[in-house]
């Protein structure tokens, strides 16, 4: 995912400096070259040594260390970066940052930098909130820095509040966000549905099915990635929501097809992945059940059809695409729905092949158009999800 990509970490003296090892370790593992710089006090957290391990690359300390090649002086490492995390950021390299002060290693090479830049500050609270520590963080906001939030927690220094520095899976999802894809989505915007539905027979017992919501988020991730403003309207799921995506939580088919309802008319493409229930109990289940004390043979009534609605209500310009899931005459009925409900594409799983449909971490699909049909292999979801991003972009 980050191959030939040069990500530059920068550590300062906090006692989360430890945590960045895991960071470099996922993003070696996502193929990125990694290069981490460390303050002096940085050091006294953690050996440079982790860092020259991890990662293959020399941890650069002494700016006037004389022990490295010439081309990874620290001009050359600003020229060569494709993003700079400053993580953990003490207040300290925040106010030289934000001064315009250079006088070490990080500093010189943070400076020299023309990539973009994260900052994640961590420290004490009452340091984080110090009105001078705010000012110089909205300088460097100013001046095109990203400041991540630091999270709330209980700190080392025994205090709880605001300053602890977010988990190494947050910073490498907002380095993924900045670096990972081309930005080949800004300015479109787009709905994702995604997840199951759950349709109430009684205060306690529901329907639903299978569908764990991962197609769909691999959707709208890769979507972000690229630049696209992403509206994400998901069942009830066991994974976090994408960051960077508007999130609305929904429960039933009637909840869902309200949510698209009230924001469909603004998107530029539309991506129903969403295993919506096709059945719901009759509107006088409820009784029916009390009635038969256990009994759940309860009358049924079909949900809306969201695909469908879509379709007869799509505006000059939008793109629909919706998934099938077939167990026997794939392409025949998906074709046959791709035409019923007026979509410009249909994703179809054959749920009879291993490594696809429901609580895979893969999938396998055909991609199927007015101009024909293109079967994918066995992929992550997370490729699927690019994939057919790449096609529906080509027929925009």
């Amino acid at each position: 995912m980050l191959r030939e990509k040069h990500v530059v970490l920068a550590v300062t003296g906090s006692i989360a400096a430890y945590k960045i090892a895991n960071l470099a370790s996922a993003l070696k593992k996502l193929h990125a070259d990694v290069t981490v710089l460390m303050t002096e006090n940085a050091t006294n957290f953690i050996n440079p040594i982790t860092f020259e391990t991890l990662t293959g690359n020399k941890c650069l300390v002494d700016t006037f260390d004389r022990n490295f090649q010439y081309n990874v002086e620290h001009v050359s490492v600003a020229k060569q970066a494709d993003i700079v995390l400053i993580a953990p950021a003490s207040a300290n390299v925040i106010g030289k940052m934000a001064n315009g002060i250079a006088d070490d290693m990080l500093t010189t090479t943070v400076l020299a930098c023309k990539c973009p830049k994260l900052v994640a500050p961590a420290m004490n609270t009452n340091m984080y909130e110090n009105p001078i520590v705010q000012d110089n963080i909205e300088k460097l906001k100013k001046y095109g820095f990203e400041v991540i939030a630091p999270a709330t927690g209980y700190l080392a220094c025994g205090d709880t509040g605001a300053g602890k520095m977010p988990e190494p899976e947050t910073l490498l999802s907002y380095i993924l966000q900045e670096i990972a894809c081309e930005k080949d989505m800004l300015g479109k915007k787009v709905l994702i549905t995604a997840g199951p539905t759950q349709e109430k027979i009684d205060p306690v017992r529901y329907m639903t099915n299978h569908s764990t919501g991962k197609m769909g988020y691999a959707l709208a991730k890769n979507c972000a990635r690229r630049g696209a403003e992403v509206t994400l309207v998901t069942g009830p799921v066991t994974i976090e929501p994408p960051m960077f995506v508007k999130t609305v939580p929904v429960v039933s088919a009637a909840d869902m097809a309200e949510a698209v309802r009230g924001c469909y008319e603004k998107q530029d493409i539309i991506i129903k992945a969403a295993a919506v229930a096709d059945y719901r109990p009759a509107h006088t289940s409820e009784e029916k059940v009390k009635k038969q004390e256990g009994d759940l043979s309860v009358e049924m009534e079909r949900t809306e059809d969201i695909l469908a609605y879509l379709g007869a209500h799509k505006k000059k310009g939008q793109f629909l695409c919706g998934f099938s899931m077939e167990t026997e005459h794939m392409l025949e009925n998906s074709r046959a729905k791709l035409e019923k409900k007026k979509a410009d594409m249909i994703v179809a799983n054959n749920l009879k092949v291993q490594g696809a449909g429901f609580g895979t971490d893969t999938n396998v699909v055909t991609l199927i158009t007015k101009d024909g049909c293109k079967e994918l292999p066995m992929m992550s979801k997370a490729e699927v999800a690019a994939r057919i991003i790449n096609e529906i972009l080509e027929m925009l």
